[in-house]
């Protein structure tokens, strides 16, 4: 017995693994429909984006840097309700308080959604660490610039509580 062997004549011939009768794809059209669907899905929308270190170092610690404030206070309790007041003064709202931690989450909605999380811990015996954490539409910003406002706005609530100012 022979070799099985497939002769294409148009688009019908004699399949090596089907027999007679049976169509069989030329080539040339199976390549170019698996081409545009790679293409297709190649070109769909999906954006892709590369995923961001965790820990990248130094630039971690300038984040941290621009984050992070010391007041001289040892005072935590007065802190946070300025931590509050100056957050609401902004325009957030306090989604969660809780002293003990020394924990403050807020949201602003204002087209777009924007998250605050303030820490508040002791540094030494006399002062306070102040730390916040931004978010906008669920991604950390980096520009120091929503923080530099945040700090100056608190710096200026501390110094009125500090003085008993209202």
């Amino acid at each position: 017995m022979s070799a099985p062997t497939t002769i294409r004549h148009g688009r019908t011939g004699i399949s090596a693994v089907g027999g007679v009768g049976q169509k069989a794809l030329p080539r040339r059209r199976w390549s170019v429909g698996a081409l545009i669907c790679l293409m297709g899905l190649g070109l769909s929308g999906c954006e892709f984006s590369p995923p961001r270190p965790v820990l990248e170092g130094e630039s971690q610690v300038q984040l941290r840097s621009i984050q992070t404030r010391a007041f001289e206070t040892d005072d935590k309790q007065q802190t946070l309700r300025t931590v509050i007041a100056t957050l609401q003064d902004l325009g957030f709202v306090i989604d969660k308080a809780d002293a003990t931690l020394g924990a403050v989450s807020a949201t602003k909605l204002d087209g777009y959604e924007l998250r605050m999380t303030v820490t508040v811990r002791p540094r030494d015996s006399d002062s306070l660490l102040v730390r916040a954490s931004a978010q906008y539409q669920m991604e950390p910003i980096d520009d120091p610039a929503p923080y530099q406002d945040f700090f100056t706005a608190l710096e200026k609530s501390m110094f009125l509580a500090m003085h008993e100012v209202d």
